[in-house]
């Protein structure tokens, strides 16, 4: 069953640098991290020490308030270090990987036999539980609650973002295992855009598909959960990103934890924009090693550029890693008189530069904001970029405010961070709508506990 499902708001920003579909050969890495903040909402408690020996899919870490929510190592080797930050903060578990790997085997299973139960208590033995997350508060999810429904959306539409119809070639058959599995659990809604056409995809089993045709941010997962089944208080939905049904696939068909993925490294300052194949847990020192150009005026950014994270060399690839993103920092920058210039090269949302009569355009946008943090503008510029059925200003006044009840009224737990990255990018106002979203839903996870 196919559904297609067209969406008027939102904003493309077409930058240069977009990721060629061809994979190429990375360095070697031989150390390797999992990052507990990259789960959401997941406090740690690390359950091995320094010169203990792993398989890959052995526990390294599990989640303090819900301890059967384990997470496995992506290789297998001996730990060499805990790192801790501030109060003792877990950041990132590292392990010295073995020139052979060994897994640790959990037995291959047919997904048509099993129970939802079963299936659920199959990816908390292997440490894959976790990757699952839920609307509302946009966080790892609990295994005492189930879902009204699960969502994965397979189209990624944010500037610079990999193509996961490229990730699928090859995962096809594990990427349908994942799904049926999921169908045990709950209905299970596949989301795809207009130009997903494959048959992995269109086809899929067990899944009703939803086509939406729209601009970004139409593959947020949360902008079609608001579309399709709208998360109202004491709801549950989970949403799973489709690299994860690939993983979940894999377990379920090969009996192991296989934490490989497809990765776009992309962006005006990479030398050859492309694909390549790493092991969550990789440094980036092995992926960027020669990509490059200009390392000193350079922003690493671990993701896309509106919801990505700063990072370094030194950073590892985390479990929400489908592309990484390298732009100018801009700190460089000297523009001959300023805004008076009509700017031809430069992007605008409002067409205050004459480059909005150059079509589409390829651009190369460096990391300025351009101006600094002001009173908040009533003025309409967030619905314009906001596919969904709330008010987006207002719910950012709720926030800050802390008024709890209108936070409920105005539609937070409909929404994630990600769903105002446009809205960021656009507002006059420039303040940090992620970072204030994250807090609301936070204040409301913690309220209601």
């Amino acid at each position: 069953m196919v559904n297609v499902i067209k969406l008027r708001k939102g904003l493309n920003i077409n930058l240069k640098g977009k990721a060629d579909e061809t994979i190429k050969s990375v360095g070697t890495c031989e150390e390797y991290s999992l990052i507990p903040g990259a789960f959401t909402g997941v406090v740690p408690k690390v359950v091995v020490h320094e010169g203990d020996r792993v398989k890959a899919g052995d526990v390294l870490f599990v989640n303090k308030s819900f301890p059967e929510v384990k997470f496995s190592s992506p290789v297998s080797g001996i730990v060499t270090a805990v790192e801790r930050g501030d109060r003792r903060r877990v950041l990132g578990v590292k392990v010295k990987a073995d020139e052979t790997q060994e897994y640790r085997e959990f037995g291959v299973r047919n997904v048509n036999e099993l129970t939802g139960k079963d299936v659920v208590d199959a990816l908390l033995d292997a440490g894959l539980f976790g990757y699952i997350y839920q609307l509302p508060y946009a966080i790892s999810t609990r295994p005492d609650v189930l879902p009204k429904a699960i969502f994965v959306s397979a189209l990624r539409d944010m500037p610079l973002a990999g193509n996961f119809s490229f990730e699928l070639k090859g995962n096809e058959n594990d990427f349908q295992t994942g799904l049926t599995a999921l169908s045990k659990v709950a209905n299970v809604y596949l989301g795809v855009g207009t130009h997903q056409t494959e048959s992995a995809l269109m086809g899929a089993r067990d899944v009703t598909v939803n086509v939406f045709d729209g601009k970004c941010p139409a593959g947020n997962v949360s902008v079609q959960v608001s579309h399709v089944a709208p998360v109202n208080k004491g709801e549950v939905v989970w949403t799973v990103d489709p690299t994860f049904v690939i993983f979940f696939g894999r377990l379920f068909n090969t009996g192991r934890v296989q934490l490989q993925r497809t990765i776009a490294v992309a962006g005006s300052e990479v030398e050859s924009p492309s694909y390549v194949q790493a092991l969550i847990g990789t440094s980036f020192a092995a992926l960027l090693k020669g990509q490059v150009k200009n390392a000193d005026t350079a922003r690493i950014i671990n993701g896309n550029p509106l919801t990505g994270t700063l990072s370094g060399m030194t950073d590892y690839v985390g479990t929400k890693t489908s592309e990484i993103t390298v732009i100018p920092e801009g700190n460089d920058a000297d523009e001959m008189f300023g805004w008076i210039m009509p700017r031809f090269n430069q992007f605008s949302a409002s067409r205050s530069y004459f480059s909005w009569l150059l079509g589409n355009k390829e651009y190369v946008l460096d990391a300025r904001i351009k101006g600094g943090e002001r009173h908040l503008i009533m003025s309409g510029e967030y619905d314009k970029v906001l596919p969904m059925d709330i008010y987006g200003e207002y719910l950012i006044k709720a926030i800050i405010a802390g008024d709890i009840d209108k936070m409920e009224q105005l539609g937070i737990y409909e929404v994630s961070p990600e769903d105002f990255a446009l809205a960021e990018f656009v507002d006059s106002s420039k303040l940090e709508l992620q970072r204030i979203v994250r807090e609301g839903l936070d204040m409301l996870c913690k309220e209601n506990s």
